[in-house]
């Protein structure tokens, strides 16, 4: 297994950067489970915890350059990153049919459904390349790109449409205020993943550069919106 020599940025980028990230979501997941470990917390923390699995997958094989292990490993790295809708979607779910329900076989079925959707990806034709010729940086096909749009896209929709009818269903201003915060994290986390998914796949430096500043004020803003409009507020 081959090692090449990162530039400075691609340290900062990865390991700096991404790490405080990582730190970050990780961060919040305990926040989440310290006010209770009950179903609820539990399901609301791991679409924080996927998306820093994700992250630590990334700085494993963000120094190597075998090509095929690289390629495998950053599939799984986009597995976990983008698999948070479906915790997500469970999350409001079982929020509003009620907080006493523990997870059911609808939520696990619906949450197998996404992740083998997502998993799907691998089998596109030359959906990402990435080796030595793209400077170790992932370049998306149109095709994968419009695919996991298309998945991640289902699995927000109806995240949406329960965080409104929950919303309504809200009597108290203050919560509904809260609750509002909770959906600005979703919308915040969706543009999130789809600027970051453009940035790969048009392969301009300018915009990946432009959007790497844009994309780390949403991923730190967004999941705070999310727990501090929810996430601290569940408790036993």
């Amino acid at each position: 297994m081959m090692f090449y020599q990162m530039d400075l940025t691609r340290i900062i980028q990865v390991y700096i950067a991404q790490g405080i990230i990582c730190v970050y979501f990780l961060f919040l997941a305990y926040k989440i489970l310290k006010h209770s470990t009950q179903h609820l917390n539990i399901i609301l923390s791991c679409s924080y915890i996927t998306v820093a699995i994700g992250l630590i997958i990334n700085f494993i094989y963000a120094p190597l350059t075998d090509a095929t292990i690289v390629l495998i490993l950053y599939y799984i790295t986009l597995f976990f990153l983008f698999l948070y809708p479906a915790f997500l979607l469970a999350f409001v779910m079982i929020l509003y049919e009620s907080e006493k329900v523990f997870i059911t076989g609808k939520h696990v079925v619906i949450m197998i459904i996404y992740a083998a959707a997502l998993s799907l990806m691998v089998i596109i034709p030359n959906g990402v390349t990435i080796n030595a010729s793209t400077d170790w940086k992932p370049v998306w096909s149109w095709m994968l790109f419009i695919y996991v749009i298309v998945v991640i896209t289902l699995g927000f929709i109806p995240c949406y449409y329960i965080s409104i009818k929950i919303y309504k269903e809200f009597a108290d201003e203050l919560i509904k205020k809260k609750w509002k915060l909770f959906i600005l994290g979703l919308v915040g986390l969706q543009a999130f993943t789809f600027g970051t998914l453009l940035s790969n796949t048009l392969n301009i430096q300018t915009f990946r550069s432009i959007w790497s500043l844009i994309s780390l004020v949403l991923v730190i803003i967004s999941p705070y919106l999310m727990y501090y409009g929810v996430g601290k507020q569940i408790r036993k």
